[in-house]
């Protein structure tokens, strides 16, 4: 016979908090869906690294789930599934609800660029018989973290003549790889010297692509010239053609299952298609939702969401006016009705490094989705503060569906910061907090998630779009 609690054991229950593992708390069904949701997951993560290539596996899964290109010279009705791509590097999923659009849509908004590195506009050279590609660095990085590892470089190139080529080289097994090398220990003592965050600065980040010369001539540069006549054969392109191209460097390494009890999932991007996977789900299983939900997978929120294709610019917000105007209503009615979930990541508690973490608000891999109240830096500077009401309704919204949360922070308050696209969501004057997965090795080339953590990020926005 189990022993009675105490008073104060049953007090503890009631008036305390203490966020809950979840392998604690869901059955053994729900622990087999989070696995298979997460199969899923690791699928997509090998299948697409950067925005161009999620944009475009986003609008085939759309359209296999009866989504249609969005037509402003329609009607649609409620159940209709539209989708609009903007400039192949971001997509908007859209089911329209029971309810009049003038009460408000229930918006979920996710980014899909990572920290990388892209080629600069004239990249090619040789230097002693090698030839190398000079990058620029995308996003906040370590940059040590990318010498010595494989990559892969993905992409498109406009040619002159205004048609353009696909790249993908690095991720078949047929391919080959591509590399930024470093210095051995042996003689590294000068390197040595320098600071972590100058150990390997932002010129060094060259990509080793070849060291073959052009057969039986003579001349300089002939290293560069077999590599522009492999690429002129293979995609038909010249060297001026980089200066039209968009080529972005990223890891080789394919998403695994992390741990002896397959736990987590190592990867490179879970930051943030860890969220953006999730959000587009939820709107793919969605049925007939009393609000019009709309899922925005967005770029450039690595660099702060500037250009056309971030959430800094009014492509969302057009489109919120497009459907408004639609059935009668105003766009700018609309948005101060809606409610968003700015879904992005948080950094996990890592025991090797806790001083840099105030525990009692920090988010923890396995203790499910978390919710993030403000971001920003030291005094919440660059954040949107969700509402003490706002909170309340999520809050309970989760409770009521058994969805496994926590709240956390992005580190100690003078530790340092981080931002994300809630502050562009607020300003158009719509209600929103950040919910997202806890990551640990947040923007190295491989990152670490929880599967349970994960599905719970579904299961958050997917009530979420069901709201009555």
């Amino acid at each position: 016979m189990a022993d009675k609690k105490t008073e104060a054991e049953l007090l503890k229950e009631k008036l305390c908090y203490e966020p809950k593992n979840a392998y604690k708390e869901m059955s053994d069904d729900e622990i087999k869906k989070s696995d298979a949701f997460c199969k899923d997951y690791e699928d997509f993560m090998n299948a697409a690294k950067t925005e161009r290539e999620v944009t475009c596996f986003m609008k085939t899964e759309a359209e296999k789930n009866g989504f249609t290109p969005f037509d402003k010279s329609k009607k649609y009705k409620a159940g209709d599934k539209v989708y609009r791509i903007n400039r192949d590097k971001c997509i908007i999923l859209c089911v329209f609800g029971q309810n009049d659009i003038s009460e408000g849509v229930k918006l979920a908004a996710a980014h899909i660029d990572s920290p990388r590195l892209d080629l600069k506009p004239n990249p090619l050279y040789e230097s002693e018989e090698i030839a190398l590609f000079k990058t620029h660095y995308y996003g906040g990085i370590k940059k040590y973290q990318w010498t010595a590892i494989p990559l892969s470089l993905h992409g498109v190139v406009v040619k002159g003549d205004g048609t353009s080529v696909t790249v993908n080289i690095g991720e078949d097994p047929a391919d080959p790889q591509f590399v930024v090398t470093d210095l051995l220990p042996h003689l590294a003592r000068e390197q040595e010297k320098r600071t972590l965050g100058e150990g390997v600065k932002g010129e060094e980040l060259n990509l080793l692509i070849g060291s073959r010369p052009f057969k039986d001539d003579k001349g300089s540069e002939l290293v560069k010239l077999n590599i522009l006549k492999i690429l002129n054969e293979k995609y038909g392109i010249v060297e001026k053609d980089f200066q039209s191209a968009e080529l972005e460097i990223v890891p080789a390494f394919r998403a695994t299952d992390i741990g002896f009890d397959r736990s987590m999932i190592g990867a490179y991007g879970h930051d943030d298609k860890v969220c953006a996977y999730p959000a587009a789900r939820a709107a793919f299983d969605v049925k007939n939702p009393k609000y019009t939900v709309v899922t925005v997978l967005t770029d450039k929120e690595e660099i702060g969401s500037e250009g056309n294709t971030g959430l800094n610019s009014s492509y969302l917000k057009y489109f919120i006016y497009d459907i408004a105007e639609m059935f009668g209503a105003n766009g700018r009615d609309v948005l101060s009705k809606s409610e968003c979930l700015s879904a992005d990541v948080n950094a996990a508690y890592d025991p090797t490094f806790p001083d840099v973490m105030e525990r009692k608000n920090a988010s923890f891999i396995n203790k499910g989705v978390v919710i993030t109240k403000y971001t920003g830096a030291r005094g919440k500077s660059s954040t949107s503060d969700a509402s003490a009401e706002f909170m309340g309704k999520i809050r309970n919204l989760l409770d009521s569906n058994n969805v496994i949360w926590q709240t956390g922070e992005l580190g100690k308050v003078d530790a340092g910061g981080g931002g994300t696209v809630a502050m562009y969501i607020a300003a158009l004057n719509v209600d929103v907090v950040d919910l997202g997965v806890p990551v640990l090795s947040m923007h190295a080339p491989f990152e670490v998630v929880a599967k349970t953590d994960v599905y719970m990020a579904y299961r958050a926005i997917y009530e979420f779009y069901n709201m009555k």
